[in-house]
């Protein structure tokens, strides 16, 4: 067994574990952030690697709870944008101590700005010289993030869904049932907060979201025997093949990440972006056996989506999809998901892209527990090659 598959099989331990970290020991840091978030002219949500995919998941909660953020690459910000005073960051990094995100906590002192960290790790930059260190304890990744990204983005969402509660109570507590008829979610809303069980503080008033999201991760896991025996013998892992990752909203971070898995672990080229920009223009790559892996959203563009899925397989295709509730004959591998709040889907979807990219490494022969070039952590900012043989 790959290292790789072990972290990818403890993962649903590690996310039930972090939504006790974040009702617990983390939770003084939660409501600080939430406070800091709601009396900022300006917030921006950043990191770099995966934890910009990360980041790029949780905005949509951001977005569609009516309170937007800048969403800015850790690279970019840092070079390329001036932040104003009375900002504050949301800085994502497993580490924190990327140079990325080193440069950008001395711009941040510099600008004024408060700086909330989310990072795996206490001893890191980020951690120790952020104003509110929301530090999410989990046993680190092998090499390729897995654990430490998903255990990062339900930080940040728990954090999203928190400040954008008060804003749009409603909203977020119809998010909360999702099996609940329309009689039943009428009470809900009707009923003030103390009668429904929450908290006094602004963060993790809803136990019902809590509770709800570690059923889903149980079920995650309980799913994966099952996944693996789809992937075991399915045509559509083909090493050297052509990849295009396809999603929409609070997925989309992960179609990025599954491209960055095929790059790290696979060791071979792939490609992401939202289904609706690859609908204008790039579309003209499809060719007999191009791969694609879609995300179907539990509720918003499912049909859609689904006639995208079944155009690619009648060009000649192959089509992986992932989602809730899809027709079984919907592409030449199709993972069903138990069922979450479509906006946390992205926590459990990510899932099988990575069961997935473990197989097809295999097949390839490529090892997805060792960096040929990359460093774990990127400290240095110029060049590809470790100084010691950029010398030569």
């Amino acid at each position: 067994m790959t290292r790789f598959l072990r972290d990818i099989l403890r993962q649903p331990g590690e996310l039930r574990r972090t939504l006790e970290y974040l009702s617990g020991a983390g939770r003084s840091a939660l409501d600080a952030a939430v406070g800091a978030v709601r009396a900022a002219r300006h917030v921006y949500l950043t990191g770099i690697g995966s934890s910009w995919h990360a980041g790029l998941n949780v905005s949509a909660l951001f977005q569609l709870g009516a309170r937007p953020v800048y969403l800015v690459d850790a690279a970019e910000l840092v070079q390329f944008a001036a932040i104003p005073a009375e900002s504050v960051l949301i800085v994502i990094s497993r580490s924190g101590r990327s140079v990325e995100i080193v440069q950008l906590l001395a711009k941040a002192q510099e600008s004024g700005a408060t700086v909330i960290g989310i990072t795996n790790a206490a001893e890191g930059a980020l951690a120790r010289e952020s104003q509110i260190a929301m530090v999410v304890p989990v046993e680190l990744d092998h090499a390729i993030s897995v654990n430490t990204y998903t255990t990062l983005a339900l930080a940040a969402g728990v954090l999203a869904a928190s400040v954008v509660a008060e804003k749009n109570a409603e909203t977020f507590l119809q998010g909360l049932k999702p099996n609940a008829d329309t009689r039943s979610m009428s009470e809900l809303k009707l009923r003030p907060p103390k009668e429904l069980g929450l908290a006094d503080s602004p963060s993790m008033r809803l136990p019902a979201l809590a509770q709800s999201l570690s059923q889903a991760f149980a079920a995650a896991g309980a799913a994966i025997p099952g996944w693996q025996a789809q992937i075991e013998n399915s045509t559509w892992l083909a090493p050297r093949s052509t990849t295009y990752f396809l999603a929409r909203g609070s997925s989309l971070g992960n179609a990025y990440e599954a491209r960055l898995m095929w790059e790290e672990g696979v060791k071979s080229p792939a490609t992401a972006m939202g289904t609706g920009s690859f609908r204008h223009g790039p579309l003209e790559i499809v060719a007999k056996d191009v791969r694609f892996g879609l995300w179907i959203d539990g509720a918003k563009m499912r049909e859609q989506d689904l006639a995208v899925a079944r155009d690619l397989g009648k060009l000649g295709a192959r089509v992986m999809l992932i989602g809730q509730r899809l027709p079984g004959d919907a592409g030449d591998l199709v993972f069903q998901l138990p069922e979450i709040t479509s906006e946390w889907q992205f926590l459990i979807d990510i899932i099988p892209a990575q069961l997935v990219a473990e197989r097809l490494a295999r097949l390839s022969g490529s090892d997805p527990d060792t960096f040929r070039l990359s460093s774990f952590v990127v400290e240095d900012e110029a060049g590809l090659l470790p100084k010691e043989k950029r010398k030569g």
